[in-house]
């Protein structure tokens, strides 16, 4: 089916050329660098890092500069080359209650551990254009200090009760039943905007049962790991997660509760850690895990849509056959 593509070498490789041109741009305006890129396009670095599955900055970054700001194709980029990187092991579960915040709310207590700390956040700006961005650099700011960095109360990440060993969801089929580490690791890779209108979707018919931020905390976390020849558990850094922790109430008479459902990203990405752990406290509350797991991943989900610009000549042809016999039957 994909024969015609094969045979132009000559106009793929001009095309590839084309694409070169493009993500340059202008030679006259200098060349945006990956550093700069790491460093000023942090939200579209960490969620590029969270759906490529892949905790590095400076990887990401490039993958955005190769893509020309494609979060899709970036993510894409990612993932390829952490399917190539060599597995050395596995870090020890996460222990969420020592992570050092420079962000941490709560929609439903006003008193938290260290108190409310509302960090670099949109959500107190107004959303218009800054036109001062446009012109030079403007000052650095200075940091605020005397901040009480005491740890929030956060669970241990590890995996839920009844289930011995996390799921490896890059060597395991997807295939129902889904384990709760299976689930959430598809989440956590799950395009942003997938789960974002789902969990509007829940939003606009939740009725009584309207979920709640519970927990938000965005900051640096400590990741071990073990090694067993020798019988000791080592730090081997720290990286940026994002975490939420939602509740939604759950009304069935004297079996009346608060249902969880838990979201994590790497990096500040609030949106997509409570997107997350609104699709996740929906899954336990009943919404059909196929319809969400099977299609949340942006990465397959855009290759399979991409898939329809190569050339379908011969599908196309028995389609207009098949038309043309049944229209004459009639």
């Amino acid at each position: 089916m994909y024969v015609p593509v094969k045979g132009g070498e000559a106009a793929i490789a001009e095309s590839r050329k084309a694409l070169a041109r493009a993500r340059r741009g202008d030679p006259a305006v200098p060349e945006l660098t990956v550093a700069q890129i790491r460093e000023q396009m942090r939200g579209a670095v960490d969620r590029v890092m969270t759906e490529g599955a892949l905790y590095d900055r400076d990887l990401a970054a490039l993958a955005l500069k190769q893509a020309q700001g494609d979060v899709a194709e970036a993510t894409f980029l990612l993932r390829a080359h952490r399917a190539m990187l060599r597995r050395m092991g596995h870090s020890e579960p996460l222990d969420l209650s020592a992570i050092r915040p420079d962000r941490h709310i709560s929609a439903t207590a006003k008193e938290l551990p260290g108190g409310q700390i509302l960090g670099a956040t949109c959500d107190y700006t107004h959303r218009l254009l800054d036109f001062s961005l446009m012109g030079k650099a403007a000052p650095f700011p200075e940091a605020a200090s005397g901040l009480d960095d005491m740890p929030p109360d956060f669970p241990r990440a590890k995996g839920e009760e009844g289930e011995d060993e996390p799921v490896d969801i890059t060597r395991v089929p997807l295939r129902p039943p889904y384990g709760p580490s299976e689930t959430l690791g598809h989440l956590v890779r799950g395009e942003e905007g997938f789960l974002t209108g789902l969990a509007y979707t829940r939003l606009r018919t939740a009725g009584a049962a309207h979920p709640y931020v519970e927990d938000l905390v965005a900051g640096e976390v400590e990741v071990s790991v073990a090694l067993e020849d020798i019988g000791l558990t080592v730090s081997i850094g720290d990286i940026e997660l994002t975490a939420c922790r939602m509740v939604a109430p759950v009304l069935d008479g004297p079996r009346s509760h608060l249902s969880p459902g838990f979201g994590v990203a790497f990096g500040c990405n609030e949106r997509k850690a409570v997107a997350m752990a609104a699709v996740d406290q929906a899954l336990k509350s009943g919404l059909d895990s196929e319809l969400v797991l099977a299609h949340a991943d942006g990465v397959e989900a855009g290759g399979y849509v991409s898939h329809l610009k190569l050339p379908h000549y011969s599908d196309f042809q028995a389609d207009l056959e098949t038309i043309r016999r049944l229209a004459a039957d009639d």
